[in-house]
């Protein structure tokens, strides 16, 4: 994985920055996406973008987002497009709150929301039922990513029925360690302040749909996400507070539970994502494969000559999938085939 780190392109910081600011230029926008509309059990709703293969026989992947990403982020774009490429059925669930529209019930999500999560896969496995053999895996992004395999080791041997492989990518699997770092140097200064920016807005939407929900003084003095997370995330989601909330929902304690195959790509110069956080495989159970290349920063992994492009990502990530689930794909002459 290191000949994804591109020379010109040196060190953790650049890599995240260009990657989140320059890549969506690199790639074209999907060509046959479809938004669908659930509601959710405890009366809200979520959106999943779907881009459909020219068979829904063809292999599934499903994609997490990141913190306050969405089917519009420049990693899931490049995830649409090797889905396209490779003609495998492709769909972004997002979570609440990111599809553009503000969700209704009182809660937003959080790292730790594997009941969503299972949720999500189960009923995808369920629309897919009928297509008899089709493999489904799927991939979580940073905070998408740690979800997912907090999920996994949640669920043990019955994550098997559900998905057949699986993958995180610069998820923070340790999110006190990795949450003590981003609130930190130059951290705070350009990532904390960009995730406020847009996360205080939704926040205090929801205190004015549900008045009483939590504190909006103290969520609008909040200087970083410890102090984001303990007047928001934690009282509205059922945590003590940010501690309560980091260390239950962390995935790493419960990687040596999951029973499916499972990636944790993590680059060692992620700025989110101290290195001495990563899980050994010692952590892990032997179904867990550790992928922890010097460089790639925080999803970035540009790859090639100037001007660049983060295609190596998916590739990588999708062919370790596809070939953990026992599935061969092709690679199609052009997008559209």
């Amino acid at each position: 994985m290191d000949d994804l780190a591109s020379a010109w392109l040196p060190g953790g910081h650049a890599q995240t920055i260009w990657a989140a600011l320059f890549a969506r230029r690199q790639l074209a926008p999907p060509l046959n996406r479809v938004r669908e509309r659930w509601n959710t059990p405890d009366g809200d709703f979520i959106e999943v973008d779907k881009q459909n293969a020219s068979s829904p026989h063809n292999p599934l992947m499903v994609l997490f987002h990141g913190l306050e990403g969405s089917s519009s982020s420049h990693y899931a774009l490049a995830f649409a497009d090797w889905a396209a490429e490779h003609d495998v059925n492709f769909a972004l669930p997002h979570f609440r709150g990111c599809s553009g529209e503000l969700n209704n019930g009182p809660r937003a999500y959080h790292s730790g929301d594997h009941q969503e999560i299972n949720w999500i896969l189960s009923k995808l496995r369920q629309e897919h039922q009928q297509v008899r053999g089709q493999t489904m895996v799927a991939a979580g992004v940073s905070l998408g990513g740690n979800a997912l395999m907090l999920w996994a080791g949640e669920h043990g041997k019955q994550a098997m029925k559900t998905v057949d492989a699986i993958a995180s990518i610069c998820a923070p699997l340790d999110l006190t360690e990795s949450g003590r770092a981003i609130g930190q140097g130059l951290n705070l200064q350009i990532y904390t302040k960009m995730f406020l920016r847009s996360m205080k807005p939704k926040a205090m939407s929801k205190l004015v749909q549900h008045p009483g929900l939590f504190d909006g003084d103290k969520l609008m003095a909040a200087r970083n996400l410890y102090e984001f997370d303990n007047a928001f995330t934690a009282p509205v989601h059922g945590f003590k507070d940010t501690a309560d909330y980091w260390i239950k929902a962390s995935a790493k304690p419960l990687m040596r539970q999951i029973k499916l195959p499972a990636l944790a790509l993590n680059a060692r110069n992620d700025p989110f994502v101290p290195v001495l956080s990563l899980p050994q495989q010692n952590e892990v159970s032997a179904s867990v494969a550790l992928w922890q290349p010097r460089h790639g920063g925080h999803v970035g992994f540009v790859q090639g000559s100037w001007p660049g492009h983060v295609r190596g990502l998916p590739d990588a990530v999708g062919e370790w999938l596809m070939t953990a689930s026992g599935t061969s794909i092709n690679k199609r002459k052009t997008r559209d085939g």
